[in-house]
């Protein structure tokens, strides 16, 4: 699969408020030496961990009720496999197991911007002040990962 990004987005409640704009991403392989990109993923790895609590405290604090437990179970599942599954591809052995472990990534932090999406578009109540910060971080994360992915495509 072979997509742009900025194609398949158009999170308006995520993006538009804030001023949040379009994150200028280049290759980096080349520019920056071992020291500076494992600083990076260190940044990322403590990101994604914080960002998961974060969720998780979200959906413990919302009313108990049938729809909102099916999302909370799914925003739990992919919320938390983002910060695991990225902690994992910084210990690929390979390029080719790099991109396989950025390929979920992507999928599980993309997954997490729908469920968001899908709450803040329901008549659930949730507070919409945590939605909006909790969504615009997956929103980033998901352009971040797939810029990533991208970079590293065997």
């Amino acid at each position: 699969m072979n997509w742009e990004l900025d194609e398949l987005y158009t999170l308006d409640f995520f993006a538009e408020e804030d001023g949040l704009k379009e994150m200028e991403m280049q290759d980096t392989s080349s520019k920056y030496g071992e020291e500076e990109r494992s600083r990076f993923a260190k940044q990322m790895r403590d990101r994604t961990k914080k960002v998961a609590v974060e969720l998780i405290n979200f959906v413990e604090r919302t009313p108990s009720s049938p729809a909102f437990n099916v999302i909370r179970f799914q925003l739990l599942k992919s919320g938390t496999s983002t910060a695991a599954n990225y902690r994992a591809a910084c210990r690929a052995r390979s390029r080719a197991e790099f991109f396989a472990k950025m390929s979920i990534v992507v999928e599980e932090t993309d997954e997490t911007v729908f469920w968001l999406e899908s709450l803040n578009e329901s008549e659930l109540k949730a507070d919409r002040v945590d939605l909006k910060r909790i969504g615009t971080e997956y929103y980033e994360l998901v352009k971040i990962f797939a810029r990533a992915r991208k970079t590293a495509k065997p």
